[in-house]
């Protein structure tokens, strides 16, 4: 496989995120969104429609409650820029947040046949934001469900309290 196959050049090879507008969080939160962002480098498709300029990378950035994606080339150039409000979103994060805090809650106390129906619980919420996301991105935004999974968990990691 060369450097030049679209697999190897529709995927995202940095990711970073604009302190400025998202701000620097505690040693936890930090350490949750530099795991998130690794997982997202280490596997993802990631494309822009109709444009074959990868591999890709992602600036992220936070304006007015709204989610900016600033995708360049390797060379820093930028090729598109995608602002996506995060209101259809905070039903979602509510309700992972709510799930996750019962998730570590369970782990203290609960069965594992508890503890395993609330990830499942878990796992749907992540899905249905990262299907909400894909619908979003739709026509700008060209990835799989599992690179919007990921996408989804660096959101998370930006809204995580610690």
């Amino acid at each position: 496989m060369t450097e030049d196959e679209p697999n190897r050049r529709n995927r995202l090879v940095s990711v970073t995120l604009d302190e400025a507008s998202i701000g620097r969080g505690t040693s936890d939160q930090e350490h949750e969104r530099q795991i998130a962002i690794y997982d997202l480098i280490e596997e993802n498709s990631f494309g822009l429609p109709g444009l074959d300029a990868g591999p890709y990378v992602l600036k992220i950035s936070l304006h007015d409650a709204k989610l900016a994606f600033e995708v360049c080339n390797e060379k820093g150039e930028t090729l598109a820029a995608h602002i996506l409000s995060l209101t259809p979103f905070r039903g979602l994060l509510k309700d992972y947040f709510m799930v996750c805090e019962s998730y570590y809650a369970a782990i203290r106390q609960a069965t594992r046949a508890q503890i395993e129906a609330i990830d499942m619980g878990r796992r749907a919420v992540h899905n249905e934001a990262a299907d909400l996301l894909l619908e979003r991105l739709k026509g700008k935004i060209d990835c799989d469900i599992d690179t919007a999974r990921r996408i989804f968990t660096l959101v998370t990691a930006l809204h995580w309290k610690g």
